[in-house]
């Protein structure tokens, strides 16, 4: 994988902590989660169960 282009820094030049980091990609991956979700459910939830089969 490769790494962001967003430069290690917030507002006053001050380093980001690993905490808020992972706070903000977390928030990201769940915009992402979300978005697809609602993709899914407009398209009738034809993937829902994908997962389960096989599973016996």
């Amino acid at each position: 994988m490769s790494e962001e282009a967003v430069p290690p820094t917030a507002g006053a030049g001050q380093p980001k902590g690993l905490l808020q980091q992972m706070e903000e990609l977390m928030a990201a991956l769940n915009a992402d989660l979300s978005a697809l979700d609602a993709d899914l459910q407009g398209a009738g939830g034809l993937g829902r169960g994908a997962g389960e089969e096989g599973a016996g």
